[in-house]
């Protein structure tokens, strides 16, 4: 069963190895065992239960939250050949019947449904009549009443356990902390799962939090995107619908195409604009909280927030949805004073219970903290997963522009005693104008231009005390109280700062947009030589999933375009060795992509041979790599990557290029096969082996191991 899951992970899905734990999750519920999956959006989760249910007898049942995420994942099986569908209330019900009868015929091998049809008796009795291989838990998170994403309807799935007790069954989410993951394995009586937990990094995202005030937030979206993503699909998040839209429409103005997502919008103008997000290029969606769950779009290059979000998990939960190829992608962030004030009131007034908000407020702090760390953001990110990174991740912007503190225990002790002696009833702009000392009416009717902090804070302009308030309410030395009118209350913890027993250092404000920012374009990693193909690529990736109604990302992602673009396959036996490129796909794309391949070949040929060959001539006539370089005036490395392709190509064997023992050259295999994550990256292997090698050594063995 094992080699027929490497099989079909080869065949179908076009990968030559499995990722991260993969391969034990897979043996584990194709044993028939339990699981419980947490892995990083992008790291395969979908694998781990999709090829047991193809292995395995029976079809695989997946619980989905959103119609959008089932949809999505059936059209990219179907394209894949398997055999998938979905039920959900978009369907007709003859439509639906259909369906319903080629599972008890045993015809299919992934069936996706929503919690709530799943429940009902109805379809569990039609269950009870099929074959089964396994359940799949989608988003499991979503049954933790404490987490970010609760669904009620999620809780009741541990009937499953009780229904079908001989059926594995498999639960997966992205986003969990320790509470919640106890609280999926006691929900869904998953105790004697085995817990499988990948590395939440991902560390192709640059983690960017910038403090604002809100009049210039827009602004800066703005500068952002047109100096790094100008061309680039992403996400813009906002904290409320009037902003949605009057962002959205702000950004459409300047040019861009900005589409507006949340729950108040008629259903056919979110469908529709979810849509244009998925099958068009360079579209942003401006959306709340309502819109990302399950959208399997590869190539979103940034997610932007414009306010705070209201936990570390739906941080990490809504920027995950960036560079699910691995390709560069940024998680930029801007947040105010008042964004922490208007959550707060949010919370205060929903109708939860006290136990509730209470975890709510603990969860919106320790968001307040990581937004105002001053160290490696990356490494707190994982600590909250109980996640490690040993050293600063060097792609976050406290480790690329590592953040200045200062003394500020004395302007603290200030603002403190500003809060104290106004007796706690008074908010942020007023607190700020009695110690500016500013003279007008409200502050002279409460008699606060007699107090002894009135006009203390002159030296400290109006932005830096708004700075000052802010980290002093995310380090929990002030609370806001919402029973009032947002008025600023003292905390038992302020104490040590008001009596001079703790030092108290907090973070400079960086100024706006660097510089350094600017020109910076993370959309692909293309060279200006190769954009001509790249955009060729794209053209007919284009072309084939408008005829087949599907988006671009299904018939394949940017990832294999740029490694198309990189290898320049002639054949279908090389086109087959693109990352992604199963049976089904080569059978169906790949003389459409190799006709344009090879007329760019031709087209960027040098006479009368082109450059590789020109490369084999000298390499055959008796020089060596170093004098090819010099009298073609190309580096080195452009050299190796000409022989390597020919080494591939079977036009020189390796040894005729590199001087490399047999025992080296087993090492170098061996880490290939060991460390390589089928994307034919070689940092992974060079790692592995210390740098004992060059990477020109690795990129020649790895040619001579896919000799066609």
């Amino acid at each position: 069963m094992e080699d027929k899951a490497l099989t079909i992970l080869n065949s179908v899905f076009g990968y030559s190895e499995f990722r991260h734990h993969q391969k034990e999750i897979i043996k584990q519920v194709i044993n028939g065992n339990d699981a419980v999956v947490l892995m990083p959006t992008g790291g395969g989760k979908s694998l781990c239960y999709q090829i047991p249910a193809m292995v395995r007898g029976g079809t695989g049942i997946v619980v989905s939250p959103l119609i959008a995420l089932m949809q999505d994942q059936v059209v990219a099986l179907q394209q894949l050949g398997v055999q998938a569908a979905f039920l959900n209330s978009t369907l007709s019900a003859s439509t639906a019947n259909d369906i319903e009868q080629q599972l008890l015929r045993g015809e299919l091998d992934l069936l996706y449904v929503a919690p709530e049809r799943l429940m009902t008796e109805r379809f569990l009795s039609l269950l009870a009549r099929a074959s089964l291989a396994l359940f799949a838990i989608d988003e499991a998170h979503c049954v933790s009443q404490w987490g970010h994403d609760f669904r009620p309807e999620y809780i009741q799935l541990s009937v499953l356990h009780q229904r079908f007790p001989n059926i594995p069954r498999i639960a997966l989410t992205a986003t969990a902390d320790e509470p919640t993951r106890r609280e999926i394995i006691q929900r869904l009586s998953l105790e004697k799962a085995h817990l499988f937990v990948s590395s939440f990094d991902r560390p192709n995202i640059c983690y960017r939090i910038s403090q604002t005030h809100s009049s210039n937030a827009r602004d800066q979206l703005y500068r952002f995107i047109l100096n790094e993503h100008e061309n680039d699909a992403g996400i813009v998040y906002c904290l409320s619908r009037k902003k949605v839209e009057q962002t959205a429409q702000w950004l459409s103005a300047k040019g861009l195409t900005a589409l507006p997502y949340h729950a108040g919008l008629p259903v056919d103008v979110r469908q529709a604009n979810q849509q244009r997000f998925l099958t068009e290029e360079q579209v942003i969606i401006v959306a709340t909280i309502a819109f990302g769950m399950g959208i399997d779009k590869p190539d979103v290059r940034f997610v932007a927030h414009l306010n705070l979000p209201k936990s570390i998990e739906a941080y990490y939960q809504e920027t995950g949805r960036a560079g699910r190829d691995g390709q560069p992608a940024n998680a930029w962030m801007m947040y105010g004073l008042q964004d922490v004030i208007t959550l707060k009131k949010m919370m205060e007034s929903s109708d939860a219970d006290e136990a509730h908000k209470r975890i709510e407020h603990h969860k919106l702090q320790s968001m307040l903290g990581f937004s105002e760390l001053t160290t490696c953001r990356r490494q707190a990110l994982l600590k909250y997963f109980s996640d490690n990174l040993d050293k600063p991740c060097g792609n976050c912007d406290t480790c690329i522009t590592p953040v200045e503190t200062w003394d500020a225990t004395e302007v603290a002790q200030k603002a403190l005693s500003c809060v104290y002696k106004t007796n706690q009833r008074f908010g942020v702009n007023y607190l700020i104008d009695v110690l500016m000392g500013k003279e007008h009416a409200r502050i002279k009717q409460f008699g606060h231009d007699k107090l002894s902090v009135y006009g203390i804070g002159k030296q400290t302009d109006a932005k830096q005390w708004r700075s000052i308030f802010r980290q002093l309410i995310a380090r929990n030395l002030l609370a806001v109280d919402m029973e009032g009118f947002g008025n600023l209350l003292l905390t038992e913890q302020c104490r040590p700062v008001l009596r001079g027993e703790q030092t108290l250092m907090l973070r400079k404000e960086s100024k706006q947009e660097k510089a350094r920012q600017r020109g910076r374009k993370h959309n692909t990693n293309i060279k200006e030589s190769d954009k001509t193909l790249w955009e060729a690529l794209r053209a007919c990736r284009k072309t084939l999933a408008d005829e087949k109604g599907v988006p671009p990302y299904v018939i394949f992602h940017d990832a294999a375009l740029m490694e198309m673009v990189e290898r320049q396959p002639q054949t279908q036996q090389q086109f087959s060795k693109i990352t992604g490129v199963g049976e089904k796909k080569l059978k169906a794309y790949a003389d459409d992509f190799l006709k344009i391949i090879q007329q760019y070949s031709l087209s960027t040929a040098s006479t009368p041979t082109d450059t590789v060959d020109e490369t084999l001539q000298l390499l055959r006539s008796g020089l060596q790599v170093e004098a090819i370089a010099q009298q073609r005036n190309l580096k080195t490395t452009t050299i190796y990557n000409h022989l390597a392709q020919a080494i591939e190509s079977g036009h020189v064997g390796l040894q005729q290029v590199v001087e490399l023992s047999e025992a080296d050259i087993k090492t170098i295999q061996n880490a290939l096969s060991a460390f390589s994550d089928g994307s034919r990256k070689l940092k992974p292997v060079y790692d592995a082996l210390d740098g004992t090698f060059d990477y020109h050594l690795l990129r020649c063995v790895q040619a001579s191991l896919e000799v066609n």
